[in-house]
This record gives C-alpha cells, sequence and structure tokens, in this order.
C-alpha cells in the first residue's frame, strides 16, 4: 500500500498545535492541519504488512489502507467513499478519538505509526470542502417508521443508516439542540459545533425528523412510543455519574465534570448565562481547582478551567501513574497501558496519582481544600500509605471518574427493560434487542461509557438490526 518503501524514507509527523499562549485565549480549534503534500508523504508510510491490524483496533473496522492508498494517489474522492462506507461521522472520529487503529499499527512496533488519524480528519474535511458530502436518499420508502431516543454519535448513526434504508424515523433528543455528549460534552476547542450541525442539516435532509426538548418518560410516555412506532431504539447515553461519597461532598463547590462542560458549551453556544447555568453560574477565573479522575473528562475540565483564567489547576488519580513506554512485546496491538499527556494537560496541570480524597474542607459551606491520602498498589490491591495524608487547597473540586450506567428514572424505568449487572440496558451485539419486543439499545446506555467510535459501531449495526426485524432482510452494512 502506498509508496513501497515510504516507511523507511519518510518519518511519522503528526499535526501540530497552536501555542499554547495563544489557544488559551479562546475556544476554537487549535490543530494546525497538514499541507496537501504532507498527507501524501504520511499516507505513503502505509506498509503492505500483509495482516492489517488496524483494521481490529478500529471499532468501526475502518479499511485505512485502501484509502491512506487513495490519498497517496490524490485519489481524494474514492478516499471518501471508502471512509464514509464504514463510519458516518469521521470528522468526528478524527479530532476526538483517541485513535486505538494507530496503537494497532504494524509500525508502532517501533512507536511510528501512520498518521492515521490525522489522514482521516482531512479526507473528509476536504469532502466538506468540495461539496462531495450531499445528502443519500432511499430509493423507496418502506412505510415502517423508528423512534431513536437519544442523539449522541449512536443515536445519529442509527437514524441516519435507518433512513438511507427507507425508514421513517424520528431522532429524540432532551437538550434543547441534538448531538448528546458530542454537543455539551465536549468542549469546543477540541471539536466545535458547527460540525455537528451540518451532518444535522444532512440527516434532515435525508428525512430524519429531529425533535429537541423531548425527554422520553417526562415530556412524552413510553407506551406512546410503542404505539406510535414500529421500533423503539433507546441510545440515551451513560449519563449517571459516579458521586464522591466522602464528608463535605454535599457542598456548593464540588460539582460533576459534565454540569461544568455543559455550562461552558451553552455559553460558546450563546445562551444567556441562566440559561446555561440555570443551578447558578460554575466559574474557575481566579480559583484553585482540583479534578478528580484521570481521564479524558477530567482532561477536559482541565483546559476549560485554563481558559476561564483558574488560579491553579490540580488533576488526581486514584490509580497508580501509568509507564511512559508500555512493553511492546506484551501489549501490541491492543490498546496500551500507559502515560497519557493531552493538549489541556501542556497548557497548565499539576498531575499526581494513586491518590484518594477522603474529606471535603470548607467553611461556611464552602469549599477550602481537599484531603488526601497516598496509595500503595504494590500488592494489587488498594491500600492506605499510613502518616501520608495531606491537603489540596481548593475552591472547586470537579468529579471526574466516570459513569454508572443510564439514568434510571424516567425512560429505562417506563420501558421495563432488563438491565445487565452493571446496570446498562441488557441487549447483545447481535441483533441489539432488549427484553421488550421491538425495543432496541445501542451505545453507552447498552456497553456503558465508551469511545465515539464504538457508540458509531453500535448505531450502525443496530440499525441493520432493526431494519432486519422490520423487513426480513437488509441491505445496510454491519
Amino acid at each position: 500500500m502506498g509508496k513501497a518503501t515510504g516507511f523507511l524514507e519518510i518519518d511519522r509527523k503528526d499535526r501540530t498545535y497552536t501555542d499554547p499562549k495563544e489557544r488559551l485565549t479562546h475556544y476554537k480549534e487549535f490543530i494546525v492541519p497538514h499541507s496537501a503534500e504532507a498527507l501524501k508523504d504520511q499516507a505513503s508510510r502505509c506498509m503492505n504488512c500483509g495482516i492489517p491490524y488496524c483494521h481490529n483496533g478500529c471499532p468501526v473496522n475502518n479499511i485505512i489502507p485502501d484509502w491512506n492508498h487513495l490519498v497517496y494517489e490524490g485519489d481524494w474522492q474514492n478516499a471518501l467513499e471508502v471512509l464514509h462506507s464504514t463510519n458516518n461521522f469521521p470528522e468526528f472520529t478524527g479530532r476526538i478519538c483517541p485513535a486505538p487503529c494507530e496503537a494497532a499499527c504494524t509500525l508502532n512496533i517501533t512507536d511510528s505509526p501512520v498518521t492515521i488519524k490525522s489522514i482521516e480528519c482531512a479526507i473528509v474535511d476536504k469532502g466538506w470542502e468540495q461539496g462531495w458530502i450531499t445528502p443519500l436518499l432511499p430509493s423507496r420508502k418502506t412505510g415502517k417508521s423508528v423512534a431513536v431516543v437519544g442523539s449522541g454519535p449512536a443515536g445519529m448513526a442509527c437514524a441516519q443508516q435507518l433512513a438511507r434504508a427507507g425508514h421513517s424515523v424520528t431522532l429524540f433528543e432532551k437538550n434543547d439542540r441534538m448531538g448528546g455528549l458530542l454537543r455539551y460534552g465536549i468542549p469546543d476547542f477540541k471539536m466545535e459545533k458547527h460540525l455537528i450541525n451540518r451532518r444535522l442539516q444532512q440527516m434532515e435532509a435525508e428525512g430524519v425528523v429531529l425533535k429537541t426538548s423531548t425527554e422520553i418518560g417526562v415530556h412524552v410516555s413510553f407506551d406512546s412510543l410503542r404505539e406510535n412506532f414500529d421500533a423503539v431504539v433507546m441510545s440515551g447515553g451513560a449519563e449517571d455519574p459516579r458521586r464522591l461519597d466522602i464528608p463535605g461532598s454535599e457542598m456548593a463547590g464540588v460539582r460533576a465534570a459534565m454540569e461544568f462542560l455543559m455550562q461552558q458549551n451553552k455559553r460558546n453556544a450563546g445562551d444567556d448565562e441562566m440559561r446555561a447555568a440555570p443551578r447558578g453560574t460554575l466559574s474557575a477565573k481566579g480559583k484553585h481547582v482540583i479534578v478528580i479522575g484521570g481521564g479524558d473528562t477530567g482532561s477536559d475540565c482541565v483546559g476549560t478551567s485554563n481558559r476561564q483564567g483558574a488560579a491553579s489547576v490540580t488533576q488526581i488519580e486514584i490509580m497508580p501513574k501509568p509507564p511512559v513506554m508500555e512493553d511492546k512485546a506484551m501489549v501490541w496491538p491492543d490498546w496500551p497501558l500507559k502515560l497519557r499527556t493531552s493538549s489541556s494537560h501542556e497548557e497548565g496541570c499539576e498531575r499526581d496519582w494513586a491518590i484518594n480524597a477522603k474529606r471535603v474542607i470548607g467553611e461556611n459551606g464552602q469549599v477550602t481544600g481537599l484531603e488526601c491520602v497516598r496509595l500503595d498498589w504494590s500488592n494489587g490491591r488498594m491500600e492506605e500509605v499510613p502518616g501520608s495524608e495531606f491537603v489540596l487547597k481548593a475552591d472547586l473540586i470537579f468529579l471526574a471518574m466516570g459513569f454508572l450506567g443510564p439514568r434510571k428514572a424516567g425512560m429505562v424505568e417506563q420501558a421495563e427493560v432488563a438491565l445487565d449487572p452493571r446496570g446498562n440496558v441488557a441487549a447483545n451485539m447481535d441483533d441489539y434487542t432488549t427484553s421488550q419486543d421491538m425495543v432496541f439499545s445501542c451505545g453507552d446506555m447498552r456497553r456503558g461509557q465508551s469511545l465515539v467510535v464504538w457508540a458509531i459501531r453500535e448505531g450502525r449495526q443496530c440499525a441493520r438490526a432493526v431494519d432486519l426485524a422490520l423487513m426480513g432482510d437488509s441491505t445496510l452494512p454491519r
């Protein structure tokens, strides 16, 4: 694939970022894209490795060597067609996916994988620029109707695929704008929201009916969906946050990460302060911020806090510090556990590992600090280190410790679907059916919190399962 000797002649060179001092002044994307010539060079590094492990590494099974070769040949339009054959929204994954495909790349054995994510993003961005991406209308209408509940990446992918199969699809969203956590959980500096808007315009042109500010189980009963639609897809995400059950955690300065991120995204969208923050404004300006949780959501809180002008930002994690470099012989081509430093971390942040929060300290109901203790994981279990207690100064504490599955009140309770042992909606990955007839589930609501790319895969596969159940056959890809 590509140039036979490309990986020998050309070094890996990924996209760069603008200077932290500049990008901290705004909430726009700050990645500096490659030139067309540089992209051709990077695509040429894709080697004829026999077994393309990148396929298995990618949850949507992107046909990566093929579109790398097409980019090398300058055939961008066909590269876009190949890319869209497995992924409805490559402009999303090209920006916010952690790129497990690159971890699985054969060249990652020498820590120099092909810049797959950058090339993917460039292909779809060029497709939009050139006007190649247009609505795909079905050749016929089936007369069947489907309600898809939840407009995150799983719901969007499922709705789009079902509309292209000829079904009448209505996509419901409880918030005032479509997109789920893509809209309100991902900061604009990682993915600007006009990218979602133009996909929604494409979906509307393809026949998807979009209903916002409509919470199933509150504004509309689940039974009414079953009565008015031939099938229902539950794709509402995993929104039940893990809570911090320690003394003092009830104080006003201890808040869920998503509440903080959502407020800022609403401000960026032009909402007035009362609409953006009905429970009161959250601002990190001039404050000492602690983020509990070392994952992507915690990193997003770091970047947002710095843009708001925090006096200091500290991120703590309960698990031990990962190694800087993984043992390739032990983990490749699987996703490795290793130290990951995000662009937000580079903008300014203290990080600490193997830390457990013990007590929130405050005065007159206001947070002033967080009492912590260091942990020893050497025996494979969490043990507190005697005498290691310390206090971190804090005015705001954001909880980014993951999610416990979907919210049960409302839709899930009314649907009366069975749950798995983790509290997610029980449905398998073959037909995505729940315990209720013609009720399906996909995305984080089914699998628990995961990646955008997994949500897109599940939405696509669920759409095929629904199409099969309604029609007895399906031409939709799995």
